[in-house]
Formats: C-alpha cells, sequence, structure tokens
C-alpha cells in the first residue's frame, strides 16, 4: 500500500488516524509541524499527505505551497485536514495548493474515498505521462 504523511500536531488526531490507515494498510510517516512535514515529505516522497493547516512553525498554507513550489514534492497529492471548515476555508486551502480539502472531525470513509481519488489521479497522471517527477 502507498504511503501518507500525516501532518497533524494534536497528538489523539495523530494517533487515531495513523493507526486506522495502518489498519486499513498505509505507511503512516507522522510530522507534527509544517517545517517537519516539508522536509519529510521532500525525504520520503509520499503518495499523498494528509495536512492540517493549523500546524506549528509554518502552518499547512506555507507547507502546503512550498511542496508545491518544489519540484521535487510538487507532484505529491495534498489534502487539507482542518477545523477551519467555513467555505472560504476550503478555497483558502485549495488555494494554497491543496488538491482537496476535509473538515474535521474526520468522517473515516469519506476520508478513504477522498484519499482513493487523489491516488487514482494521481497514478493515472503518471500512467499518461504527464506527472514529472
Amino acid at each position: 500500500m502507498p504511503s501518507i504523511l500525516l501532518a497533524e500536531d494534536n497528538e489523539l488526531n495523530r494517533n487515531m488516524l495513523s493507526r486506522r490507515l495502518e489498519l486499513r494498510g498505509f505507511s503512516v510517516i507522522l510530522a507534527t509541524n509544517g517545517l517537519e512535514a516539508v522536509r519529510m515529505a521532500e525525504d520520503s516522497l509520499p503518495a499523498i499527505i494528509l495536512m492540517d493547516m493549523s500546524l506549528p512553525e509554518i502552518d499547512g498554507w506555507e507547507a502546503t505551497r512550498r511542496l508545491k513550489n518544489n519540484p521535487r514534492t510538487a507532484h505529491i497529492p495534498v489534502l487539507a485536514l482542518t477545523a477551519h471548515a467555513m467555505p472560504d476555508d476550503r478555497h483558502k486551502a485549495l488555494a494554497a495548493g491543496c488538491d482537496d480539502y476535509d473538515a474535521k472531525p474526520v468522517n473515516f470513509p469519506q476520508l478513504l474515498d477522498k484519499i482513493g481519488a487523489l491516488l487514482a489521479r494521481r497514478t493515472d497522471k503518471s500512467n499518461s505521462g504527464t506527472e514529472s517527477v
């Protein structure tokens, strides 16, 4: 199964999500702040990133902008995972470069569907030769 970078500063959320994802067969890499998320994404090149938007050091919006501006990580789908649930927050996350958005509290089946869709889209791009790594 693909690897997921989970950037989440809340320990309870991080533990719950990582365990549930691992039970589904994903390999989970954990980051607790935005700078760590950027560094770990560059080092491990995960298949997808679940990005909390309210992270310490640099927030998820800035971390996503940095990842999408880096040719090494720009192709990695980023799913914003945040308690910021107003319509403008979704727009802000997508404008920062996130590929999709999901509000907390997490609806796990819905999150899995979004992860699956982003991974399928990435596979389609890679198979058509439009993705550069």
